[in-house]
């Protein structure tokens, strides 16, 4: 299953509005075959609390523009993690501490990344450095019985 077409403009829309703003590490992760709830995510970062809620307010506005209003929205008075919900686009604005603590990238790691254009992807924090993913939060593999 991939994500509608009214979902991926929406998460264009939203993506190109965050870049305006300066936001970084901007990634568009196709969630619909993993959720029946929503479609895509929208997830930015920004670096202080005013920026993550002049960031919200360039993506609402720009999305109202094009047709769309938020179902709801929540964080926004704290301005550390908000988030934007219009049925078939969540999007998800965080303070850069928020995005490496809980790490909704790593979280979603297996659905497709959609690239837009006027905007470069980041690389997602699961593949920064050498190493490559990080699985140390990954379980553990069984311990077998070797005498069988």
């Amino acid at each position: 299953m991939t994500a509608s077409p009214e979902a991926l403009e929406m998460a264009a829309v939203a993506a190109r509005a965050a870049d305006d703003k300066l936001a970084t590490d901007i990634v568009v992760i196709d969630v619909s075959g993993q959720l029946v709830i929503t479609d895509c995510f929208v997830l930015a970062s920004a670096e202080t609390e005013r920026q993550v809620n002049a960031v919200v307010e360039e993506i609402e506005d720009k999305l109202r523009e094009a047709g769309h209003k938020p179902l709801r929205r929540e964080g926004t008075r704290e301005g550390r993690w908000a988030l934007l919900d219009y049925n078939e686009l969540v999007v998800h604005v965080q303070h850069v501490d928020e995005r490496d603590y809980y790490s909704l990238d790593r979280l979603w790691k297996d659905c497709p990344v959609v690239e837009i254009d006027g905007v470069e992807t980041s690389r997602r924090p699961e593949t920064a450095g050498a190493g490559g993913s990080d699985d140390s939060l990954a379980p553990e593999e069984p311990q077998r019985d070797q005498e069988l």
